[in-house]
């Protein structure tokens, strides 16, 4: 049976990072099974899943902290298990865009919250538009589950575009069973 680690990584960005991590993980037989990065500023974020064996994943845990150290990096690491998938009848991306508001994201994920549905992936950009003005991308993934009328939902996303004065779009995929 594979045992699975979800690592995270924080700290000022620098060439090699990446190769480092994955070195570690081929050094302590796991494998990664999924991975993202990004920079926020200056700083490097990392999140990764890795699975092996149950001496592989304590080795990972044993031997991280001095890597960490090495890069300077601040790092979390927990145990988890295999996500057990669940049906959807379909997946949503949304996108909503336009001027920069104080506590739009506070608004959209109470919306989705309120709904219990399932925040697949979130990706928000706040940057300034040709003219200067503040203006804002916020793009989501939801899995909508069974119970959820779809036209109803859309219908309430839209408002919800309306309330926050964003524009919105709404591209709805086929039913899917989550990974």
């Amino acid at each position: 049976m594979s045992n699975h680690l979800v690592v995270t990584a924080l700290g000022t960005d620098h060439p090699g990072i990446v190769s480092k991590f994955a070195r570690l993980a081929s050094e302590c037989d796991c494998d990664i099974v999924d991975s993202r990065m990004a920079l926020f500023g200056n700083e490097f974020t990392l999140i990764m899943m890795l699975s092996g064996s149950w001496a592989s994943i304590t080795k990972m845990e044993t031997n991280l902290p001095s890597l960490s150290v090495e890069l300077e990096l601040m790092t979390v690491m927990k145990r988890t298990s295999k996500h057990t998938a669940q049906n959807y009848i379909s997946r949503l991306e949304v996108t909503f865009s336009g001027s920069n508001q104080r506590g739009t994201m506070k608004k959209i994920t109470q919306f989705l919250a309120d709904r219990s549905l399932d925040l697949a992936a979130v990706r928000s950009h706040a940057d300034e538009d040709d003219q200067g003005d503040p203006s804002q991308n916020v793009f989501l993934t939801i899995n909508v589950p069974e119970k959820v009328d779809l036209e109803k939902l859309e219908t309430s996303i839209n408002e919800l575009a309306d309330e926050v004065a964003l524009d919105c779009t709404i591209k709805r995929m086929q039913g899917i069973t989550s990974k």
